[in-house]
């Protein structure tokens, strides 16, 4: 079958797979350690929908602001495409609804009302979060979660907080959305949840916060870059509601946040480092630099903007072929690729997560990457070749039904870690729509 042709059938996959992790209202996940049974809310958007335990595949039945906000937005380019109908709009709603319904989440009645904690198994109760950690969980701090249960409750479990970047990921979702039509912009609660979203990142944008990897605290790229392209949407987006209040708000703290992101550029080693003043906080941080990383690239198409930090940025393009030459360099899979066949890409080097990539993100990320590089440059026809190449990984890796899971393994190309990411589908959703515009420009 040809590229094209495999491309077709695989975006049309990616789209129903994809849809498994929204509102899965019909899947109960038990944590008989924790004590818990979720009854999944409409709205909320899993992570996978397959129920783990570290059994040993990874416990992703939760809904992370960061993957559920790039799952939205994939389903807006179905909608867009016309591969999904009203149902996408419904989706939106839902999603909208079950993100407001969090604001009234306050973790100090767990501390007042602490029987909950006797009911979670022994070995259990090392995981759990402190009645500090708890007593902060309330009011503005709830879009600083990392994620929460299906059913709309607090995570429970000790895990890396706070994390900033869901709030900016959502916030430019959902502005993307308010774009389309009348239908859209009608949706009920849209416009309070932008507001408080951006509300937020305007405020704390420049807190140290937890990486996308929720592995470091501190001030890290791809937080600050989604940050910056929020904000100077959210101006004008607050200039069309007739607020300038806000407008003024979210245009100072984007000029702030776009002055920051030259720190990272690093012109003697030619490479936009990912991070900044983190903590160490776990073994797998305290063995690796993780300077050169995904992540960077990840932001550029994130933020979904051009110009400087974008796609057509050569500093951004420098730090890919850096990835690239990294990753061909330490993973056996990619030791003896085919030509055509681009590198399986990863987080980044020394990655101890499963088998520490390649991810299904990341290569299509790298793609994604290149189709936007080639839609404002003069270089279309190459980069477009180089996104393909990336895509026949994918390709070579994809199971023969076009499931896609987090990881494939980087010495035996066996898919690993979580099954039926929503991220690595949407990840290819938002790809091919790239290749699209490329392709519509180029031909």
């Amino acid at each position: 079958m040809s590229v094209d042709g495999w491309i077709d059938d695989q975006y049309a996959h990616a789209g129903r797979a994809m849809l498994r992790s929204v509102s899965p209202l019909q899947i109960i996940k038990t944590r008989p350690g924790f004590a818990q049974v979720i009854h999944p809310r409409r709205g909320a958007i899993v992570a996978s929908p397959v129920l783990g335990a570290y059994d040993p595949e990874p416990d992703y039945f939760f809904h992370w602001f960061r993957d559920s906000a790039v799952v939205l937005d994939a389903l807006r380019l179905l909608y867009e495409d016309g591969s999904l109908g009203a149902d996408a709009l419904t989706h939106l709603d839902d999603c909208v609804q079950f993100t407001l319904s969090l604001q009234r989440l306050d973790g100090r009645r767990l501390v007042a009302e602490p029987a909950w904690r006797a009911a979670v198994a022994p070995d259990f109760q090392k995981f759990l979060r402190s009645d500090a950690d708890l007593m902060s969980a309330h009011g503005d701090s709830i879009a600083a979660e990392t994620r929460v249960n299906a059913d709309a409750t607090l995570d429970i479990s000790s895990w890396p907080r706070p994390q900033h970047d869901g709030p900016a990921l959502r916030a430019l979702t959902l502005l993307r959305w308010s774009r389309l039509d009348a239908a859209v912009r009608a949706s009920g609660g849209l416009g309070e949840l932008l507001r408080s979203d951006l509300r937020f990142i305007a405020q704390r944008w420049r807190e140290p916060s937890y990486d996308i990897w929720e592995e470091e605290c501190g001030q890290h790229y791809y937080t600050i870059r989604v940050a910056a392209a929020a904000l100077e949407q959210g101006a004008a987006w607050f200039e069309q509601q007739g607020e300038p209040a806000g407008a003024c708000a979210c245009r100072r703290a984007a000029a702030l946040a776009r002055d920051a992101l030259e720190d990272f550029w690093v012109p003697g080693e030619g490479y936009v480092r990912s991070r900044l003043e983190v903590a160490r906080v776990d073994h797998t941080a305290a063995r690796t630099d993780k300077s050169l990383d995904i992540a960077v690239v990840l932001a550029a198409i994130h933020a979904g903007t051009g110009g400087m930090h974008s796609a057509q940025d050569p500093r951004l393009q420098a730090t890919l072929a850096r990835l690239e030459a990294m990753f061909d360099a330490i993973y056996p899979i990619n030791h003896s690729r085919p030509s055509g066949r681009g590198v399986a890409m990863g987080r980044y080097a020394g990655d101890l997560y499963y088998s520490g990539g390649a991810y299904f993100f990341s290569t299509l990320g790298a793609a994604e990457f290149c189709f936007r590089a080639a839609s404002a440059g003069p270089d279309r026809t190459a980069w477009i070749r180089r996104g393909d190449a990336f895509l026949e990984t994918v390709r070579a890796y994809a199971s023969g039904s076009g499931d896609l899971s987090e990881q494939f393994d980087q010495r035996s190309g066996r898919q690993t870690s979580a099954r039926h990411l929503a991220w690595s589908y949407a990840a290819f959703i938002s790809c091919v729509h790239a290749r699209r515009v490329a392709m519509g420009r180029d031909g």
